[in-house]
């Protein structure tokens, strides 16, 4: 099927879609070629029937949250990108349970959270991802990880049929969750938390917050941790021995604040930050014999 065919059946859908929209702007990275067709869905039928499409005229598909986890090819992405928009507030609570849309970024629910007194996931704040994406990669910071307070996660199978799965079919692991291989979307996410004081909660947010800003280097654009963390190692300490803190190919460069970093230092191109990771990769394998293996997800041609 002619891309402006589908594009034409999605709109009919009551999707919004932009054709040739460049990833870059879509990306924590700021880096990232177009999407041929980049399609974002407000209901879950919407995004169901995209899925179906998709699936029935086998064209490529890429699930997008806040692109905070991503590194996209210069040459972009074929097929249709995906982004799910969360309904207003994103999200419903009863008593200590919360239902909140994939599309809701964790720093807006943290605060949410926070107001209604509910604790257990103070450490998402200042993760720059949605919560689908945080649930896809199981992300965490500080000690916690979200799998410490989700109960389910409803999905939308290949097909576009809502399947609920429970915490113990979701396979969560260190930065893994059975959606790395199951094909399948999240669309919403039920979570059990405690009951809290919204003092303690918020004091708690602004120091996870504050450490983030005196340690990570937000001011550049950047994917956040580039490696995952090896066992019994730490990367970022493991890059830095090697003497490679502000280690530069092209626009990308190894923080000089935390070196478990690969930030944009300006007109940094997914080349730049491949042939870097590839380097300090090298370096640590040939320095400590650990291998690293990347945090960061690289998608596109």
């Amino acid at each position: 099927m002619e891309r402006a065919e589908l594009a034409n059946m999605l709109r009919e859908n009551g999707c919004r879609v932009q054709e040739q929209e460049l990833l870059s702007a879509h990306t924590t990275f700021r880096i990232g070629g177009a999407a041929e067709l980049f399609v974002t869905a407000s209901t879950a039928e919407q995004a169901a029937q995209v899925l179906r499409l998709c699936r029935g005229t086998e064209t490529p598909l890429l699930l997008l949250g806040n692109g905070s986890n991503l590194l996209v090819s210069d040459d972009g992405v074929d097929g249709v990108v995906l982004r799910l928009a969360a309904s207003t507030p994103g999200w419903t609570v009863s008593g200590t349970t919360v239902t909140v849309d994939a599309g809701v970024t964790l720093s807006k629910l943290c605060i949410a959270l926070g107001e209604a007194g509910l604790s257990g996931l103070e450490f998402a704040y200042g993760i720059p991802g949605t919560v689908g994406g945080g649930v896809y990669m199981n992300a965490g910071a500080y000690g916690g990880q979200l799998s410490d307070v989700i109960s389910s996660v409803t999905a939308l199978a290949p097909h576009g049929e809502i399947v609920v799965l429970g915490k113990d079919e979701l396979e969560f692991g260190y930065r893994h969750s059975v959606f790395m291989k199951n094909g399948m979307t999240v669309w919403s996410v039920t979570m059990e938390l405690a009951a809290g004081e919204p003092t303690a909660i918020r004091a708690a947010m602004a120091e996870y917050l504050a450490r983030r800003r005196d340690k990570q280097p937000l001011e550049y654009p950047s994917a956040g941790s580039f490696f995952k963390r090896p066992e019994g190692h730490f990367a970022g300490a493991l890059i830095e021995q090697c003497g490679l803190k502000g280690f530069t190919v092209g626009g990308a460069q190894v923080s000089e604040k935390h070196a478990g970093f690969v930030i944009n230092r300006g007109g940094a191109t997914c080349a730049d930050v491949m042939a870097l990771g590839d380097e300090v990769a090298r370096r640590v394998k040939d320095t400590f014999g650990v291998e690293l293996e990347r945090e960061v997800q690289f998608v596109g041609r």
